[in-house]
């Protein structure tokens, strides 16, 4: 088996609004991908298509070789999912939570459960239903790390976490990826944590298009282009520009082609280009570029 995650030719719709139209793409065993779109694109949909939970209009989908909709126990023991949201039961407390799991899991590691709750500063009779959000969110990444799972598929692990708690997490799951042999699909709306261990990126665009690139050829190869407005209409996306956002004094054109496409692209509509410029991005202003604002 050389891929933890497959998606072939899927395809889902809720009435006449397509959500994915042969959708396509692996993860192999031990690489970290990131899901990313907008909202409303499918990336929860697409989670709980995974997990079986939803059943798609067409296609099919893999984990660690089962059908996604007959996961046999030994394979949900070696996924660990945290959906949007963190649920958790909220009548436990942060002991009777580990207690509780630890069972289900053969790889339970308590120390990874208790490394992230007793940053937390309360007692283990503090019952989760008491919890702030953000405290919540911590016990249950916590009991998802403990399981040390050889798969695990985060939709939003940000939701309620402060800047503290989420460099605490990206840490603790530095440490989980270390040794290269365990897998992750991750969905986030806090980019710019990726680049520290993301692998490639599928992004999902509405209408059920999708553009799968490694992150280093994305970010190398991915260019931010400005032009001062002059006033005679707007440049239009197509050919080499993948989007064009207009500001109150310049355009702001995104591609992955060089000045000279760029230039022959705009110049054939009527644009003079003595003043374009090449600007550098971070992972956000390249995801917003390549995605458009809104």
């Amino acid at each position: 088996m050389e891929h933890a995650i497959e998606v072939c030719e899927l395809r889902h719709c809720y009435g006449k609004r397509v959500i994915y139209d042969n959708l396509n793409f692996k993860v192999p065993l031990g690489k970290v991908y990131g899901l990313l779109g907008k909202n409303g694109v499918g990336k929860t949909t697409l989670i709980k298509i995974l997990m079986g939970f939803l059943r798609p209009v067409g296609g099919s989908c893999r984990i660690l070789g089962d059908d996604s909709h007959t996961l046999s126990p030994e394979t949900r023991r070696r996924v660990g999912l945290l959906f949007e949201g963190h649920l958790a039961y909220d009548f436990m407390t942060i002991q009777s939570a580990e207690r509780f799991f630890a069972p289900f899991y053969p790889k339970w590691n308590r120390d990874y459960y208790y490394a992230l709750t007793d940053k937390l500063g309360l007692p283990g009779s503090h019952r989760i239903g008491n919890m702030s959000e953000g405290q919540r969110s911590q016990v249950v990444l916590g009991l998802l790390m403990a399981q040390q799972p050889d798969v695990m598929i985060l939709d939003d692990y940000t939701m309620g976490l402060d800047a503290g708690y989420r460099r605490l997490f990206l840490d603790h799951l530095a440490e989980y990826l270390k040794d290269g042999d365990k897998t992750v699909l991750v969905t986030s709306h806090i980019v710019q944590d990726l680049e520290r261990f993301v692998d490639d990126i599928v992004f999902l665009e509405r209408g059920g298009q999708t553009t799968q690139v490694s992150l280093r050829h994305f970010l190398g190869e991915f260019k931010l282009f400005t032009l001062p407005r002059n006033g005679s209409g707007n440049p239009t996306s197509g050919g080499p520009i993948r989007n064009v956002e207009i500001t109150g004094e310049e355009y702001q054109l995104y591609t992955f082609e060089d000045s000279r496409a760029v230039t022959r692209h705009l110049e054939s509509q009527g644009f003079a280009c003595d003043k374009l410029e090449h600007r550098p991005m971070s992972f956000e202003d390249a995801f917003i570029g390549f995605t458009g604002r809104y």
